[in-house]
């Protein structure tokens, strides 16, 4: 069935309005960067304030986490891999399931990161991987008819989580469910995360951390948690999202500089693209959608994102000189593809600062949003060349 768009929406780039960016390596009093350590001293910490002022709001800068082994499976995946269920405690008493596979031929394994969207049963069928006892989206041909987990979704997303391929090639992979940080919908930031910490006054001030920032502020504990796992090694994790949890991802490796490597697949506005393309979904149809998702302060500038005093390649920018990998899907318009691919562009300046410009990498396949597992085993063979000892 073909995906019905907002009736404003421009998917046609020779009505792409023109449009100037701002500049990733002017101050904001006008003075220029020259010099990665001019970058590191003054602007990192600029635009960190900007996107967390305009865009994703503001999150606690740590965590007291605590880490429990709930299970272990020495024999997953046919005897290749050690499966562990670990409980990551937030300040002694919000608990996240942290499923992480580690082969067994590999000790101190490099590690894929990322969130799940249905629960971390629906990466692989196997009936020992815990159901979340929370909110969960409903999605009936997904096995999820009512907002409760059920056995129905276990592998239900199997394709984008290759967990053979991954532990073959020697990797580990760890995956969280993002609805236990926080639920996808807008409920005031009562639960999950939110509830745990009240953060720049009340809840609903304008610059308060929102849905993208919580599930951020997520992957930064998982970093946390797999520092105590002996069997891998947590200085070579490699985060991965798509879509809306890969905005989550980007904004995770932009303020947590222990990610090794950021990859965003299919992540569109508020992730990769650049806004003042303006082309697919725009940002007044973000934020009418998805309320929750970004700071109150981004409504301002709804049909006015010429105004906005960031833009995309600056988020990218500031995971340099870590490597970063874009990827797009030709056929998803509503991500902007293109604009996906110009904010890399337009992040290279910085990534030249540090000598590394070969460490950013894109590709666009065929075909529409999703992550496939064809797109992970490349991701993967991305962070292999940076990532091996």
């Amino acid at each position: 069935m073909p995906r019905i768009f907002p009736p404003d929406t421009n998917l046609d780039e020779q009505r792409v309005p023109s449009y100037t960016l701002p500049d990733a390596l002017v101050c904001e009093d006008g003075s220029p960067v020259r010099s990665a350590e001019d970058w590191t001293a003054r602007r990192r910490p600029e635009l960190i304030e900007a996107f967390s002022r305009y865009v994703y709001g503001r999150a606690p800068n740590g965590a007291s986490v605590s880490v429990r082994e709930a299970s272990r499976n020495e024999r997953a995946l046919d005897d290749a891999a050690t499966h562990f269920e670990l409980d990551v405690v937030l300040e002694g008493s919000l608990r996240v399931g942290l499923s992480l596979w580690t082969p067994n031929a590999v000790s101190r394994a490099p590690v894929m990161l990322g969130l799940n969207y249905l629960g971390n049963h629906s990466v692989h069928p196997d009936p020992k991987i815990r159901l979340p006892e929370g909110w969960v989206p409903r999605e009936p041909e997904l096995g999820h008819p009512a907002h409760r987990a059920t056995d129905a979704a276990r592998g239900a997303h199997r394709e984008q989580w290759p967990l053979e391929a991954a532990i073959a090639r020697g990797y580990a992979v760890a995956t969280l469910y993002a609805g236990e940080l926080d639920p996808d919908f807008d409920d005031g930031f009562e639960n999950g995360v939110h509830g745990l910490y009240r953060v720049s006054g009340a809840a609903h001030a304008a610059d308060a951390w929102g849905s993208i920032a919580a599930w951020a502020f997520g992957l930064s504990r998982a970093i946390d948690a797999l520092e105590n796992i002996d069997e891998v090694d947590a200085s070579r994790v490699a985060v991965l999202g798509h879509s809306r949890l890969g905005k989550a991802a980007l904004w995770a490796g932009a303020l947590d500089q222990r990610f090794a490597a950021v990859i965003s697949n299919c992540t569109g506005h508020g992730g990769a693209a650049l806004f003042r393309r303006q082309l697919g979904e725009r940002l007044h149809h973000l934020t009418a959608r998805f309320p929750h998702w970004f700071a109150g302060n981004l409504r301002k500038y709804e049909r006015a994102e010429a105004e906005l005093p960031v833009d995309q390649h600056q988020l990218l920018s500031l995971i340099a000189p870590r490597p970063l990998f874009v990827g797009s899907a030709e056929a998803d318009l509503w991500a902007d593809p293109r604009g996906e691919s110009l904010s890399l562009a337009h992040a290279a300046p910085v990534y030249a600062l540090f000598g590394a410009p070969h460490r950013t990498a894109y590709h666009r396949r065929a075909g529409g949003h999703g992550l496939t597992e064809a797109d992970f085993l490349r991701y993967q063979e991305f962070a292999e060349r940076w990532l091996r000892t």
